[in-house]
């Protein structure tokens, strides 16, 4: 007997399977100041992924070796809760959780002003809750208005955005089934001035098809730049709002 693999279809009528158009990011939300110990914290839901990093710091580094004379040191660690996907995962650390973390930090450190912090270190922790493709990108968008929210001086915030190739169709954000069965997968992450300081692949595109992939997630990260911008506008005019109200009480008692 002989069985045919049943091909899937990823777009159909010009809807993709989640009911997207091509270019169209997953529905994205952000909140910050989530963790009360922290110096800065941020929760992210992009589609079904779920996110919260930590910021703490600059702080003494240790052990003292460690330092660096002339700047602060990054740390940034990811990490996949064991119950974050389907099939339960071994808690701690793997292979791939370095790798996350070592291409987070590169892509944030950048843009943070590491020098005004000599001998110091920012630790950032990126926790995924609940794991649905480009759990990547979203760590990074959580720790970049964390950073923002722990006051620590940067050049600009990070967006980070995944392009791919799924049907033969090059396609904005994929979700976990377009990121399974597609062509290809490429997450970048960029500051506002169009500076690109992560660029990965995985899989194979043509020439055009890599620039048309780069301009769609130049695009995303354009998109996800505004909501990491209003959130932190509106976090701060409360803040602004709740020390005036705080003065006004001050100054009648």
């Amino acid at each position: 007997m002989i069985f045919m693999e049943e091909k899937i279809s990823f777009i159909k009528d010009g809807l993709r399977l989640d009911g997207r158009r091509p270019d169209e990011l997953r529905p994205i939300k952000i909140e910050v100041g989530v963790l009360a110990r922290a110096d800065g914290s941020c929760y992210v839901e992009m589609g079904k992924n779920r996110v919260i990093a930590a910021v703490y710091g600059p702080r003494e580094v240790h052990p003292r070796h460690l330092q660096e004379v002339t700047r602060a040191i990054v740390r940034y660690r990811y990490n996949m809760a064991s119950f974050s996907v389907e099939e339960r995962r071994r808690p701690g650390p793997d292979r791939r959780s370095y790798e996350l973390s070592k291409v987070g930090r590169e892509a944030l450190e950048p843009v943070i002003l590491t020098s005004y912090y000599p001998r110091s270190v920012i630790d950032v922790f990126v926790e995924i809750l609940q794991a649905d493709a480009g759990t990547r990108t979203a760590g990074i968008n959580a720790a970049s208005v964390a950073l923002a929210d722990a006051g620590i001086p940067m050049r600009g915030l990070i967006s980070s955005c995944a392009a791919g190739k799924v049907g033969g169709e090059i396609v904005l954000d994929p979700m976990k089934e377009e990121d399974n069965f597609g062509d290809a997968d490429m997450p970048i992450a960029m500051t506002p001035s169009g500076e690109i300081t992560l660029l990965q692949m995985d899989g194979g595109l043509t020439i055009d098809e890599f620039h048309e992939a780069m301009e769609l997630a130049k695009s995303g990260c354009r998109q996800i730049y505004e909501v990491q911008r209003k959130v932190l506008i509106e976090r701060y005019s409360q803040l602004e709002g709740e020390r005036g109200e705080q003065a006004e009480v001050t100054a009648c008692d």
